[in-house]
This record gives C-alpha cells, structure tokens and sequence, in this order.
C-alpha cells in the first residue's frame, strides 16, 4: 500500500499538464518523425508515401472519422506502440524515440486520463491543432 502511494506521488509530481503542451515542439516532432510518410500537412503526402504498399492515412481528420472527437488514445498508443501493428501496417514505433523523463497526463474524450511522455504529449496536441486544415 506504501509502496503504491510513493508511486502515484512520484509519478504526480513528474507530471506535465496537457494544457502545458508546446505546438511547436510537437509540430518539430511531427516534421523529424512523421512527415515523410504523412506530408508536412499531414495529409498524406509525403516524399516517400508513393513507394509504400498501404498509403499513409491523412491525420488532418482523425477526428472526423471519429465521429468529431479527436481519437487521443488510439492516436498515443498507435504512435508509442502499445496498439501492435498488423502485418500489412508500416507504421513504425516510435515510443523509444519519444521517451523522455517528463511525463504528461493528457485527458481522454470519456474523462479519463492517460499518462504519456512530454515529447508525445506535444506531438498529440500538434496532431489535434491540425485537424481539419487538411480538407
């Protein structure tokens, strides 16, 4: 029971507010990992998207195909790999490389929250700025 308390209080404390999310430190974090494949607008046109099999999807309307809300968490765990990839997906991981040693609680959609780094919570905020801007 201790031990689970010091680590609430310490992951608490570690802890970033999404609200605290730089868009520009996402929006370089988009361009370095994400761009190639889904476009620097993120509507899937990036240099490298014509010599793939599956056609990267267009990330300015995540939300649209979700019924108007943003998909947080299927967005996070795709990105970190927490959601496995299926055999015909080329979406590479990139939890490591977001790995950072500030946390983030970012609110989902249903009034929970979910605990990511930093650097992906600035990533997801980027990916919510550009909804729409696709179309």
């Amino acid at each position: 029971m201790l031990v689970r308390l010091f680590l609430v209080l310490a992951s608490a404390a570690g802890a970033v507010s999404a609200q605290d999310a730089d868009l520009e430190a996402g929006r370089d974090l988009f361009l370095y990992f994400c761009a190639e494949c889904h476009g620097k607008d993120g509507a899937s046109v990036g240099p490298i998207a014509e010599m793939l099999a599956i056609e990267p999807p267009d990330l300015t309307d995540l939300a649209e195909r979700n019924q108007g809300v943003f998909p947080i968490k299927a967005v996070a765990m795709q990105i970190d790999g927490r959601t496995p990839n299926d055999a015909h997906s080329y979406m590479p991981v990139f939890g490591p490389s977001l790995d950072s040693d500030n946390s983030s609680s970012v609110a989902l959609p249903d009034g929970q929250t979910m605990l990511v780094t930093q650097r992906l919570a600035n990533l997801i905020a980027y990916l919510q700025s550009v909804q729409d801007q696709g179309n």
